[in-house]
């Protein structure tokens, strides 16, 4: 009778001929994982870096896959292993952007930190509020919003991203305002009217650029934000 043997830890294969495996010292570890982690997330904000930048300057149909990619210096399976589909990306791209756009707002915070009355703060807001829509990550985020109107996919891809992208934008503005006019029971309304009538504003910059700090809806913003709110 034959008996079975367990495989013992220096015994190769006698059918394949394998050698046997070379055992990893327990002190070794098995892989870089931080600085793997840390080359992945770097990868993937190259990516997004590199997709705001295609839809800010080629639009919505010029921002392919092929042109991100390059434009990015990544492989095709670098990207896709990231972001398996084109509208994937592009909506990913979105958040980014709006993440990229509160960090942009945090800094500009600091003009607001003291030594400015109620009145100056509230006009100085106004001006950060409106500042933001001249920046490219607006002018990315519309490319989305016009595809989106054709593109049901896209747009139910879109939908969830920007509502939570929406909710950030107001907490920015009231990090741009300030407690005590948060605190006002007008501010929320007051906020989403400045906010809406900017965006659309900021539209017709599409086809009639100019210095947005001169435009005149920005005085008119400014009263009407002194007036509700003071």
């Amino acid at each position: 009778m034959t008996l079975l043997q367990p495989p013992g830890p220096s015994r190769g294969d006698p059918v394949s001929g394998d050698r046997p495996a070379r055992l990893r010292p327990m002190s070794e570890p098995a892989a870089p994982r931080g600085r793997r982690e840390e080359r992945t997330a770097t990868s993937r904000a190259r990516i997004l870096d590199a997709a705001v930048a295609c839809l800010v300057e080629s639009g919505y149909a010029g921002a392919s896959t092929l042109r991100i990619q390059a434009r990015a210096g990544v492989s095709r399976g670098r990207l896709l292993h990231h972001f398996p589909s084109r509208d994937e990306l592009l909506v990913a791209a979105s958040r980014h952007l709006a993440n990229e756009r509160l960090r942009a707002a945090a800094v500009r915070m600091g003009g607001l930190a003291g030594g400015l009355t109620g009145g100056e703060r509230l006009d100085r807001a106004v001006e950060l509020m409106w500042e933001t829509f001249s920046e490219p990550h607006f002018w990315a985020a519309v490319e989305l919003w016009t595809a989106a109107r054709t593109n049901p996919e896209l747009r139910k891809a879109l939908l969830p991203e920007e509502r939570e992208v929406g909710a950030a934008i107001r907490a920015g503005a009231d990090a741009f305002y300030g407690p005590a006019l948060v605190a006002h029971p007008r501010y929320a309304q007051v906020r989403d009217l400045l906010l809406t009538s900017m965006r659309g504003v900021g539209l017709a910059y599409a086809f009639d650029p100019r210095d947005p700090a001169t435009d005149p809806h920005l005085p008119m913003w400014k009263s009407l934000a002194r007036t509700l709110l003071e």
